[in-house]
């Protein structure tokens, strides 16, 4: 949002939905005098109607290019019967929003949504409730239109008229009554997303591009290995730039700061700098021997049937492979960036992290500042899908503003991002499968390879450099959910051995852990399949025992004619083969089935993903359309890290610095996806940013075993190594 529309947005805001009035300041003042509640158990915390009825919503939760604020938009304007054109969103903003925790794994919609329809529905009570007071009727003969309540003798009372002067706190009630899916008007409609007219006309204001009065310009020089120690910089062979204002050393942490953007980058680039040796990284090439030799700090076991162990040692038939998934970096598009005022002892930052709340007590603790002399803004980034370097560069912006006592700009370059942004960890995994002679499933066993820890802190970079704390813990992300299966066998067992340490510095990539061990888990069920010599469709349905992913599964069948498919003819140069997978995510939500169709160069081993189909069930869709881009963002994304993403690295540092050394899928590679939305309206909406991408690898590994007959446990599935294994066979 432009900065003149989110000024126009706190000055439209003059009372609250209950009407307590507050003190409209610029949303981009460093230090506002505003009296707004943002705890989550009252109204005024997530919604405000100014005098001339427009309703604003603040939402925790962040718009990261999903379309999640235009969803958000459609369920409080359609539990308000207020028109979208009413409805604006003010996102992330620690002064403004409560705290309804990280924008990540696929729980916008699902919790924050949840939150933002029960304020709405209490809202729209007290509304009716005062408009009844005021017409001398009885609640039962109002309704609301377009943001007016009307009364059958024909009285009219805008919501702006019912709001004025001040009033106790709106309690949020639980129990307030919810709309009835039957009587929606947005929700289930395909509204166009609001976010797309602006980026259409370069109107859109991306972090990137945002600018406050007075901002100076900082470029961060990264150490020459991860763990160098700065010893020396000379100043001096910088002095022929023009406008450069100073160059900040804390300890390792290095910066220059200048009036212009390009003063800055080529300051950066001149300084003569001079670093310690380091190699503390293990070898690439033995990565995996690495991740077994770390040391286990614990077992998790996620799931235990029966002695899977007693029952995989007596089947009479055995299988057993193992998965790994290579370290991944983010790879945003637009490099990380923020925007830091610190002033009269109190810091304003803007920022693109999906985790302004949490941000906001990093920032605190690394500056020696209380949490509420810290004010965090989210402003849009040009790429997210992860905990990636935008909190390391508000880290950073926030450090140079407090030393040079203006704001200052903070863009990291392409090879920082590359280099220096928090890794999806490599993950391996065990399989161990026991059938009985007729080929039926006594036994599974699955022991997964991973770092210790949650979604918690990821320690900024700059004030590691710098000696300071940032809260940092070891994060990876919930990497462990998902390594139990949806399948009714009689002896299971699922255990993550949580490791001591990972090579890089952790942290949380679209879908974490569930991609990986989704993979491990839907490969060895179709190897399972084909050691029965069962159609892995009709595999799965022998042991899904769930109405709804059975419906998704057929479904699926359907969509893509799978029991009447081509059978594939493995004699040519160029093959083409379907594979399946299945995911209830986590076990507990958002059924998606996903069939993808890939053709093979068995000379090269070159892999193009042609086509996907998918049937997904989030329960309740709020923007169909929405979802489809979702969807077709989740397999996108997620065949460029199954086909081309790898972090390389020496013994010292990341060597895959740009996007020659890490591509990514381009234009032309692009698969068509074709989706079956599977609407349940009188059911909870589930989230959808997530879990179609945990399915698509295993979707491709089991269609390049259709095409060649080959296995794939090895992401990515570049060519070399495809030709490899097809030669090896």
């Amino acid at each position: 949002m432009s900065l003149l529309n989110r000024r126009a947005v706190l000055k439209a805001s003059g009372s609250l939905v209950v009407g307590f009035a507050w003190m409209p300041q610029s949303t981009f003042a460093a230090s506002p005098r505003v009296v707004k509640p943002v705890t989550l158990d009252v109204v005024d915390s997530y919604l405000a109607i100014g005098p001339d009825g427009r309703i604003t919503v603040y939402s925790g939760k962040v718009d990261l290019g999903t379309g999640v604020r235009t969803a958000l938009t459609q369920i409080v304007a359609d539990e308000l019967d207020a028109s979208l054109e009413q409805v604006t969103v003010i996102q992330g903003d620690t002064l403004l929003t409560p705290d309804q925790g990280p924008t990540f794994g696929s729980l916008s919609i699902q919790n924050g949504g949840a939150q933002l329809r029960r304020a709405a529905a209490t809202a729209r009570r007290a509304l009716l409730e005062k408009a009844a007071d005021k017409l001398k009727t009885d609640v039962s003969t109002l309704s609301i239109s377009d943001g007016v309540v009307v009364g059958r003798g024909g009285g009219k009372i805008p919501f702006g008229r019912l709001v004025g002067g001040k009033t106790p706190l709106l309690k949020l009630d639980e129990h307030a009554p919810l709309k009835s899916p039957a009587d929606f008007k947005l929700v289930g409609k395909s509204v166009p997303r609001l976010d797309i007219p602006g980026k259409v006309t370069g109107r859109f204001t991306f972090m990137q591009d945002f600018k406050v009065p007075g901002m100076l310009h900082g470029r961060i020089i990264m150490p020459a290995a991860m763990g160098a120690t700065l010893l020396s910089y000379d100043e001096s062979t910088i002095s022929d730039i023009p406008g450069v204002v100073k160059v900040v050393r804390i300890e390792n942490f290095l910066a220059v700061v200048a009036r212009t953007e390009w003063s800055a980058i080529k300051a950066a680039r001149q300084l003569s700098v001079k670093w310690s040796a380091w190699n503390g990284l293990p070898e690439q090439a033995r990565i995996w021997e690495h991740v077994r030799s770390t040391k286990v700090l614990k077992d998790d076991v996620t799931s235990d049937t029966g002695d899977a162990t007693s029952a995989f040692s007596a089947a009479p038939r055995k299988c057993s492979a193992t998965y790994d998934f290579a370290i991944h970096t983010h790879g945003s598009i637009g490099p990380s960036c923020a925007v830091a005022e610190f002033k009269d002892g109190k810091l304003t930052c803007w920022t693109a992290s999906q985790s302004t709340h949490n941000l906001r007590k990093q920032l605190a603790s690394m500056l020696g500042l209380a949490d509420e002399n810290v004010r965090c803004v989210y402003v849009d980034g040009a790429g997210c899908y992860g905990r990636n370097a935008h909190e390391d560069a508000a880290g950073d912006a926030a450090l140079l503003a407090r030393t040079v006592g203006q704001p200052v700009r903070v863009q990291w370059m392409r090879a920082d991002e590359h280099g220096w942004d928090p890794k999806g960890p490599p993950t391996l995994l065990d399989m161990r499968g026991g059938l009985d002679a007729g080929g039926k499933i006594l036994a599974w066993e699955s022991e997964l390879y991973i770092p210790n820890g949650g979604a918690g802190f990821v320690a900024l970079a700059g004030a590691d450099h710098a000696g300071l704390s940032s809260l940092g813990q070891l994060s990876p992300g919930g990497v462990i959910n998902d390594l139990a299966i949806p399948y009714t066998i009689p002896n299971v067992r699922t255990t993550a051995h949580r490791l001591e340490s990972t090579p890089f510095k952790p942290s949380w990539i679209r879908s974490p852990g569930r991609m990986q061990n989704t993979f491990a888990n839907e490969s060895f069920f179709d190897e399972l399949a084909a050691a029965s010599g069962v159609d892995p469709l009709q595999l799965r349905l022998q042991y899904l025992h769930d109405p709804r992913g059975e419906e998704v599964l057929e479904r699926l069948a359907a969509l893509c004619d799978w029991r009447q498919r081509p059978k594939p003819d493995r004699g040519g140069e160029v093959v083409t083969g379907r594979g399946l997978a299945y995911v209830k995510y986590e076990l507990v939500r958002t059924y998606v089935g996903v069939v993808a169709e890939v053709q093979v160069n068995t000379k090269s081993g070159e892999i193009s993903a042609k086509r996907f189909w998918v049937a997904h069930d989030c329960g309740q869709i709020i923007n169909p359309d929405g979802l489809r881009n979702q969807i077709e963002g989740n397999v996108v994304q997620t065949v460029s890290r199954v086909l081309k993403e790898e972090v390389t690295f020496d013994r010292s540092m990341v060597t895959s610095l740009n996007w020659a050394t890490y591509p990514i899928l381009t234009f032309p590679e692009l698969p068509e996806v074709i989706i079956d939305l599977i609407d349940r309206p009188n059911e909870v909406p589930w989230g959808a940013g997530e879990p179609t991408a945990a399915l698509v690898p295993a979707a491709i590994g089991n269609a390049v075993f259709d095409a060649t007959g080959v296995r794939l446990r090895s992401v990515p599935f570049k060519a070399a190594k495809v030709k490899a294994a097809m030669e090896a066979a």
